[in-house]
């Protein structure tokens, strides 16, 4: 039998309202590990909208068409962490991400997913970036007045 491995090409999906509060979750499988809406493409022909849109479904409940989905036509390239590689085809140590924020109006309730994410947070954005375990994460996290209309 053949072990499916998680293609090496993800989202990062900042999910904030107009005013700067951020939605940060903390992770299941690591407790402390909080971060935004990631996730790995199911399928090589899946675009990266529609992972994003499929990983903001999953992890929160939100329907990412009745807000504003942007890609920010960023990558980070980074290393996958090793208590996470055998997720992964031997050899395979890093991940593309690619990087998209949702815009909501205000603050809306969450539901998560249980076996991805423990509890959530809606906080400023600085204090969500601090928040994060992930650098890349956070620098998005930071960017977005300067890419918010």
């Amino acid at each position: 039998m053949n072990k499916q491995y998680k293609i090496p090409e993800s989202v990062l999906v900042i999910i904030h309202t107009v005013d700067l509060q951020v939605l940060i979750m903390e992770r299941a499988d690591q407790e402390k590990f909080w971060q935004s809406v990631t996730g790995s493409k199911d399928d090589l022909n899946e675009t990266y909208a529609a992972t994003a849109a499929r990983e903001v479904q999953e992890e929160t409940g939100l329907d990412a068409a009745q807000f504003k989905l942007t890609d920010w036509q960023l990558q980070n390239v980074y290393e996958i962490y090793p208590i996470w590689r055998h997720r992964y085809a031997p050899g395979v140590t890093q991940n593309t991400e690619h990087v998209f924020a949702l815009t909501l109006p205000q603050i809306v309730p969450i539901t998560l997913a249980p076996g991805e994410h423990r509890q959530y947070r809606w906080l400023p954005y600085k204090e969500a970036a601090d928040c994060c375990f992930s650098s890349s994460n956070a620098e998005a996290i930071l960017q977005l007045p300067h890419r918010i209309n």
